[in-house]
């Protein structure tokens, strides 16, 4: 209680503490609403006292206190689990061995050097109550607990939690839907509500010699300072702190970014040996000393022959993502994904159990308000608790479900229609920048195109992205989801569906339909007869992925870290100074303090986990097109974890301590992500890239054919092989020769001219069997793994099922000392049994 008294967060009596804050503006008309709000708070027990504001006249804050009665009747009805039993781990010989070996091991690790990385516990408290065996809390069996202290018996997290419980369903006007503190926070007689942080994040005192000031200090400290990237992160401290739900994700968060390390260091490998073999690629030397070829106009006016050893460069740049480790690569992370997702699945059962979430289940969350106002003149026993609750029948279910899909579609489509948009623009600016007065521009004027599209697809991406969100938002309310993991869950999908395609669909195209349906020249297939479709580079289109990839990824990453620490911090710095202008030397109270910072965003933790599984998709879908994906991911998600860990500690307001077992959907949005990227993947190697034609070349069609062992110069030829020819003559440009252009047909002089060869049809059927015998293989080797890897560790699940029993027998235990010393007193005959 030392740092609650130092922080000022007691009522004027120094006495109670402050578990809640409610802020209103005295402006505000709406006296009626919040006067029956408060006096029915009172009426369920809780504590309130008035004050005004400091640097502002217009704002009172009203703090909240719940008495020691008040919290046992809610933790009793909320299933609360509260220790009552030191735990005792070693319960048999084999056990007590065991840890005397722990226990010489760790003497043996003191004189061996730290690891750098590991955190320095003595800094941090000790968490008693993850030493302790828990149960329900019963007011009833209220001796049964470990109570040293009524003030410290239940933590802030569990204070607050109640408290919001209470103000959730408190009723501010007469009828069944005037009820809840987030109501009154939307039609405005109230501005905010929340926690208030332990007091202020820094001091004066240095912490290695006067210690932690409270938790939030702490945190600051060991975790939040940019001066401990390298550190692992303070699990336990940030679940006492923020909550289960938000000590879950930085789990996951860090368990993701650990994970990375090896498909960065693989993916960088693969990106050297490109870099390593670049000159000694037998494609690229050909087409560097194709100087006398001359490759077929890639525009109708304005654009010329050109030498293909212009493309020299381009050339070498695509060998460096389109090399043998290409499917190497694609295969490891299509597993390294599956060993990602069952190894967490182990991780979260570890957390799971030390913080006591076991017996925690979703049926024991309460129903959303708005969905109790909806829906109660229709109720129906709960198979569970067995008690009457308000019921949505299923066809209202079913139609709400079909206008929601509706708006769906209706959104991706919009989004496939921008796709469409950037398409055409991209082929009517191509003839102008084949005309510009740059020469540069006019020599490259394939890469501006693709870059100026690539700019103009970000931008619609980064707008449709706020209209996506209000949608969804309003399409998940229409559905009336009946929890709050319901709604969270709903949304969450929504968004991932709406930003997941308005990121990918750009990608989907280059990688799968540019250059795919251009005709050949003379007979070239055209957008509403008028544009010319666009071609590939004359090295190939992985180029073209690569540079959107790139693009989107790292300007959507420092975009997403502006919005996360900037725009908060800018606001913050404003509120500030706004405040020092209108007071001088008057001290704020840490309410206040907390009032000017900024909310959490009212979507909880769903843009962290958005943001994270969409570069989750980039990394994966498309990591045989871009090795480096991996390694960008990584450095952001280092910034990242320390960037989220300083907006929860000094930017925020202290969010609502909320518990959960998982990450909820968003594990299976991940699994679908990890297939998917064995699909896309599959058919980024077989069309994008140039390995299966380079293999068919290799073993069909090059000097090394006919050949039992392969030589050193089996794709020697290949470039002239996979360039077709076309009589210039035919094009009426005042031209005669013959220019050339990727693709597999006859030549002129042929029998059929301009009609796909044989060789066409080997390289199709041998890029069908490649998607296939990849997929198989992939998809056997990621269920082999997932069947090998158990979700939870045996020795934890022998462990879970003793605490069990163990816990049966203590509560027996504790009634039945409980009852002889009742006997006891009574001057009854005690007995060692039950009565």
């Amino acid at each position: 209680m030392n740092y609650i008294a130092s922080s000022g967060l007691l009522f004027k009596d120094g006495k109670k503490r402050i578990d809640y804050i409610l802020v209103y503006r005295k402006s505000n008309i709406q006296y009626d609403r919040r006067n029956t709000f408060e006096k029915n708070l009172r009426a369920e027990g809780l504590m309130l006292e008035k004050e005004p504001a400091v640097a502002n006249t217009d704002i009172m804050f009203i703090k909240i206190h719940i008495p020691w009665d008040t919290l046992c009747k809610y933790a009793e009805r909320l299933n609360i689990r509260m220790p009552f039993r030191k735990k005792c781990y070693f319960t048999d010989r084999r056990s007590k061995s065991m840890g005397r070996m722990k226990k010489n091991l760790k003497k043996i690790m003191k004189w061996m050097p730290q690891n750098p990385m590991a955190l320095d516990k003595s800094a941090f408290p000790d968490l008693e109550e993850l030493e302790c065996y828990t149960g329900p809390f019963s007011r009833a069996r209220i001796h049964h607990f470990i109570i040293n202290n009524k003030d410290t018996f239940f933590s802030n997290a569990t204070r607050s939690r109640i408290v919001y419980h209470m103000l959730q369903r408190t009723k501010y006007e007469n009828g069944i839907s005037k009820v809840g503190i987030c109501k009154l926070i939307n039609n405005g007689a109230y501005e905010a509500a929340f926690p208030p942080h332990e007091g202020a994040y820094k001091s004066r005192q240095p912490i290695k010699t006067h210690g932690p000031q409270n938790n939030r200090h702490l945190l600051y400290e060991r975790w939040a300072r940019w001066g401990m990237w390298y550190k692992h992160q303070p699990l336990d401290l940030i679940r006492r702190y923020f909550g289960e739900k938000i000590g879950l994700y930085f789990a996951w968060l860090g368990w993701y970014t650990g994970m990375l390390i090896p498909a960065a260091i693989v993916g960088l490998c693969v990106f050297f040996y490109g870099l390593f073999t670049m000159n000694g690629s037998q494609v690229s030397q050909e087409i560097c000393a194709a100087a006398e070829v001359f490759m077929c106009p890639l525009c109708d006016k304005n654009c010329s022959l050109q030498r293909l050893n212009d493309s020299c460069i381009y050339a070498k740049v695509t060998y460096l993502f389109d090399n043998g480790g290409t499917v190497f690569f694609a295969i490891f992370m299509a597993i390294w994904a599956t060993v990602f997702l069952e190894f967490w699945k182990r991780r979260r059962s570890i957390l799971t159990y030390a913080w006591d979430l076991i017996e925690w289940e979703e049926e024991e969350e309460t129903l959303r308000p708005q969905f109790e106002a909806k829906y109660y003149t229709m109720e129906r026993v709960n198979p569970i608790t067995g008690k009457p609750e308000p019921h949505q029948p299923f066809s209202d279910k079913i139609t709400r479900l079909l206008v929601s899909v509706s708006g769906i579609f209706f959104m991706i489509s919009l989004v496939i229609t921008a796709v469409f948009a950037v398409v055409v623009y991209r082929l009517v600016v191509m003839e102008q920048f084949a005309s510009f007065k740059w020469s540069f521009i006019k020599q490259h004027w394939q890469f501006a195109t693709s870059a100026a599209g690539v700019c103009i697809n970000f931008v619609i991406i980064m707008m449709l992205n706020v209209a996506y969100e209000k949608i969804a938002y309003l399409l998940t309310n229409l559905e009336y989801p009946r929890t709050e993991s319901e709604w969270e869950n709903s949304f969450a999908l929504k968004m991932f569906l709406f930003q997941f395609v308005n990121l990918n669909s750009s990608i989907f195209y280059i990688a799968f339909f540019l250059g795919r349906f251009v005709g050949h020249p003379g007979n070239y297939n055209k957008l509403f007869n008028r544009w010319r479709l666009e071609e590939c580079h004359p090295s190939g289109c992985l180029i073209d992925l690569c540079l959107q990839m790139g693009v989107i990824m790292f300007l959507k990453q420092i975009w997403n870290n502006f919005m996360e620490l900037g725009y908060p911090l800018i606001q913050n710095w404003w509120s500030r100074h706004k405040i020092k202008r209108g007071i001088h030397d008057a001290s704020l109270p840490q309410w206040e303090n907390d009032w000017n910072l900024q909310p959490m965003n009212i979507h909880g933790l769903m843009d962290e986990y958005l943001e994270m599984v969409l570069q989750f998709g980039f990394t994966t879908i498309f990591v045989a097109a871009f090795p480096l994906a991996p390694l960008l991911a990584l450095l952001n998600n280092i910034i990242e974890i320390r960037l989220d860990a300083y907006k929860f500690v000094t930017q925020w307001r202290r969010p609502l301590p909320a518990r959960a077992t998982d990450i909820g959907i968003w594990y299976g949005i991940l699994e679908g992500i990890g297939i998917l990227a064995v699909i896309t993947n599959a058919f980024v190697i077989a069309i994008t890239s140039d390995y299966i034609p380079r293999l068919v070349y290799e073993y069909k069609y090059g000097p090394c054919a006919d050949q039992l062992e392969n030589g050193d110069n089996c794709l020697k030829g290949y470039v002239n092989n996979s360039l077709s020819f076309f009589d210039l003559s035919e094009l009426g440009i005042g031209k005669s020769g013959y220019c050339r252009y990727r693709d597999y047909r006859g030549p002129p002089w042929s029998s059929k001219p301009y009609e796909f060869t044989l060789q066409y049809w080997h390289i199709l059927a041998a890029r069908l069997a490649f998607i296939i015998v990849f997929e198989h293989l992939v998809f056997g080797i990621k269920s082999f793994i997932a069947f090998l890897i158990p979700d939870v560790p045996q020795d934890l699940y022998d462990r879970i099922r003793r605490e069990k029993y163990l816990v049966q027998e203590m509560m027996y235990e504790a009634e039945l000392e409980h009852l002889q010393q009742q006997r006891k007193k009574c001057g009854q005959p005690v007995h060692h049994e039950w009565p």
